[in-house]
């Protein structure tokens, strides 16, 4: 009898502590919240945007990315990702210290906003981007970093949903696109029964990029609550975890400790680690991050970065100081990923996979001629055993379904993605 109250105490005791997480924001139907004691301050030019403590009206935004490219044309190039539903620019830099060719330069992506009213992440990417460029030569560190990583940086995903009241202002933002649909819940879900459904337009544009390029980390910057979220989000950790939770545990908890070198309070108001399995927080399907991990072999995590979605404008400088070592060493971490294609073990040799991902046939290069390369799927179980010609081996994958696999050959191997 003993026994069965303390089982009966420990179950209460896990239960309360899991009621007690703080609700998702990007789970429940979003609360509107109130303005009036709010500064939402609007730079209406350039120059008003040099304190980083204002809000760029969307002309703002738009004169500011041309105006980086135009300045710093050996560094970023301007990406047009695609357009939204009323037309606004979906846009991307796109910044690289060396423009020499290299396929195993890794490409990073960070993307913010796709809920329109969560805006913090929005100022902050800006803040980064100009942060990367002004520090090319200056900061030896940040300098070998663009040399280094491919990094793509797209600051606005909804512009739709953080100019609803016009181009003028983010007052009165709204979670969803111009549709009135939650852009963070229709990406193809590979878990779901059909994968497949109808994008909205800023979807589609965010898949095609994806698509058009081999990022194998990102992340996207939200809003609402204050911490770090790795996927599964369509699964608790206990019924399906993620490959790569190990890495996934280091790289939070570094992100989380340098933020908290400068408060430490900072992403709390979930768990006291900052940081948690998205489905154990809460389950959602149609996301982008297990889009992104699932069909794209990209490690993306969800930060939710301000407890308050639209920051009273003079708080961004504080945020960024929270942030902006963190923000920093996550691009860092492309070259820390399991994904990530590059010497084994201090050997010679290179390993790559091409195209990755892949709808049917895919080559590794890099492997040792006369060797045998082994795939094998996210389970551990085998599919195939290959012979390698002049280090290079051609693998058909259109019998076997969309996902990651691994290809290993002796101290070899490379994640494939079958899409």
């Amino acid at each position: 009898m003993k026994q069965n109250l303390i089982l009966l105490a420990l179950l209460a005791t896990t239960l309360s502590a899991t009621a007690q997480l703080k609700p998702r924001p990007d789970a429940f139907p979003p609360e509107t919240e109130p303005i009036a004691n709010k500064a939402v301050t609007m730079a209406t030019t350039v120059a008003e945007m040099a304190a980083w403590d204002r809000y760029p009206t969307y002309d703002v935004y738009v004169e500011m990315m041309q105006g980086w490219a135009a300045d710093y044309p050996d560094l970023c190039r301007l990406d047009t990702i695609g357009t939204s539903v009323e037309g606004r620019l979906i846009l991307a830099l796109d910044i690289l210290g060396h423009r020499d060719w290299d396929i195993a330069r890794p490409e990073f992506f960070y993307t913010s906003t796709i809920h329109g009213d969560e805006v913090t992440g929005y100022v902050l990417m800006l803040r980064l981007i100009d942060t990367l460029l002004t520090s090319y030569g200056q900061s030896q560190r940040l300098t070998d970093l663009m040399n280094e990583t491919h990094i793509f940086i797209n600051p606005l995903a909804n512009p739709d949903g953080t100019y609803r009241r016009g181009n003028h202002t983010v007052q009165g933002s709204t979670r969803n696109n111009a549709n009135n649909v939650d852009l963070n819940r229709t990406f193809p879900d590979p878990f779901a029964s059909p994968a497949t459904k109808t994008l909205q337009p800023e979807n589609q544009a965010m898949v095609d990029y994806a698509g058009r390029h081999r990022f194998n980390v990102s992340a996207n910057l939200h809003g609402g609550a204050e911490v770090l979220n790795y996927p599964w989000d369509s699964f608790t950790s206990g019924t399906r975890p993620h490959p790569e939770t190990a890495w996934w545990k280091d790289v939070c908890k570094r992100f989380v400790d340098t933020c908290r070198m400068e408060s430490r309070s900072y992403m709390t108001d979930v768990t006291q680690s900052g940081y948690i399995a998205g489905g154990d927080w809460y389950v959602i399907p149609g996301g982008r991050q297990d889009y992104m991990n699932y069909y794209h072999n990209c490690l993306e995590l969800t930060m939710e970065i301000s407890t308050t979605k639209t920051l009273d404008a003079s708080q961004l400088p504080v945020y960024w100081r929270y942030l902006k070592a963190a923000l920093i060493n996550y691009i860092g971490e492309a070259h820390t990923a399991p994904n990530y294609v590059g010497i084994n073990e201090g050997e010679a040799t290179v390993a790559r996979a091409f195209p990755n991902p892949t709808e049917d046939r895919v080559a590794v290069s890099g492997l040792e001629g006369g060797s045998t390369a082994e795939l094998y799927d996210m389970q551990g179980r085998r599919i195939g055993s290959y012979r390698v010609d002049n280090a290079l081996v051609v693998i058909d994958l259109q019998s076997l379904p969309r996902g990651l696999y691994l290809l290993r050959s002796g101290k070899a191997s490379v994640k494939i993605c079958k899409r």
